[in-house]
């Protein structure tokens, strides 16, 4: 993935300070991300290098696997041959080795955890964090695991297909920005339900958004301090209300969340082939 340079006022129009031409896979409709600059950038600049960020992995898990129909919880589920975790984990430490890894889990799944990674000969250093009741509680029980600063990774435990082209995005805007959501362009049609129907929306207005959402850690950390709210439905949603600007990357297509069996089947497609 390469970075180009940042071209300015390039759409005056738009409330955008900045675009990143971004390479490798994502969206096909565009090669430029629009991206805003964050306004807590200070850890993340005064390291030299972006070798020099230490790297963590925090992944959540807490589903039950209800829409799967399935006695296993979706995490745990087979997929090609082990559990879909399993397969979210290996993208991390393929893209970089050295990733700290912290796996959030409701605490009657540890046992269960452990036992199929002994069955697996799985043996990652995992760092177990249990969860809490609501995915916001999970992921600050995970923040609050994380000693020091570095750039961490927030992502679904279900989504087994990130790109390393999309990690590589993530964490570079990140170091740069302090932030980074990555998305990819909406392709069907769309229509707002209202009182009276519906109606049509400029889909090129909108974008879809994937995991993982990537922060420097002290400026995540601090944002989850606030008070949970409904209107929080990812970690992207909790960094803005607490006054941050987010930067939007080029996600992957393949990277699908796995909720029914349907994403399963399409999941051991894109192995198959490669992607």
């Amino acid at each position: 993935m390469k970075i180009g340079n940042v071209f300015e006022n390039i759409a005056p129009d738009l409330d955008f300070e900045c675009y990143f031409c971004v390479t490798g896979k994502g969206d096909e409709n565009s090669s430029r991300v629009p991206c805003l600059t964050s306004r807590e950038v200070s850890n993340a600049n005064s390291v030299t290098h972006f070798n020099e960020m230490k790297k963590i992995a925090l992944i959540v898990a807490g589903g039950r696997g209800l829409r799967m129909g399935a006695e296993l919880p979706k995490q745990f589920i087979a997929l090609a041959g082990k559990p879909v975790l399993m397969w979210t984990i290996e993208c991390f430490t393929k893209f970089d080795p050295e990733v700290e890894l912290v796996l959030v889990l409701p605490a009657d799944q540890f046992e269960v955890w452990e036992q199929l990674c002994s069955d697996h000969n799985f043996n990652l250093p995992v760092h177990l964090v249990e969860g809490g009741d609501t995915r916001f509680q999970s992921v600050k029980n995970g923040l609050e695991s994380i000693n020091g600063e570095g750039i961490v990774f927030i992502h679904d435990g279900v989504r087994p297909l990130v790109s390393k082209a999309t990690l590589e995005n993530c964490f570079n805007s990140a170091v740069e920005h302090g932030n980074a959501l990555p998305v990819f362009s909406v392709v069907e049609s769309l229509r707002k339900v209202i009182t009276s129907g519906s109606q049509h929306v400029d889909r090129s207005e909108f974008r879809l958004v994937q995991t993982p959402q990537t922060f420097v850690v002290s400026g995540i950390q601090k944002a989850y301090q606030q008070p949970e709210s409904d209107f929080f439905t990812d970690d992207a949603s909790v960094y803005e209300a607490a006054g941050n600007t987010i930067c939007l990357v080029n996600g992957n297509q393949e990277n699908i969340k796995i909720t029914t069996p349907v994403d399963l089947k399409i999941a051991e497609m894109f192995l198959k082939t490669g992607c």
